[in-house]
């Protein structure tokens, strides 16, 4: 099993809509840069991935199942644009700021920590664990 980041503007899309979805899934479209694309490119089935909401909030609000491989994104006719369907799985009790992950040497090489823009991102099992942990899950 691999682990994702996946970055969305509250305004736009949020842990309370991906929630509200549940338990159908929802394709995370909209993706218009080539490394976020092929991170979904690489994700399988059953993958896990940390549900972000950037802009004045940052930070990890919940947890998604990615649903499906990447396909063609829905929202345009470009054919280099793909994206994949995520679930929401849980939130997360105590929502983990991109500061608490900057402050916090476990992570330091953390992408977020180093390239907070990039919209979807990988995330190793040793981060994963360290923010579920600050977030309030075990």
């Amino acid at each position: 099993m691999q682990y994702w980041l996946f970055k969305s503007e509250p305004n736009t899309w949020s842990w309370q809509q991906q929630l509200d979805k549940a338990p159908d899934c929802e394709e995370w479209d909209g993706v218009r840069n080539y490394q976020a694309r092929n991170n979904m490119r690489q994700m399988q089935v059953g993958d896990l991935g940390f549900f972000y909401h950037s802009l004045k909030e940052k930070a990890v609000v919940g947890i998604v199942e990615v649903c499906t491989l990447a396909h063609p994104d829905s929202t345009t006719d470009d054919p280099r644009w793909e994206c994949v369907d995520v679930r929401a799985v849980e939130s997360l009790p105590n929502p983990v700021t991109l500061a608490m992950c900057k402050a916090d040497a476990r992570l330091k090489d953390m992408v977020l920590v180093n390239n907070s823009r990039l919209s979807v991102q990988p995330v190793t099992a040793a981060e994963w664990q360290v923010v579920k942990e600050l977030g309030g899950l075990t």
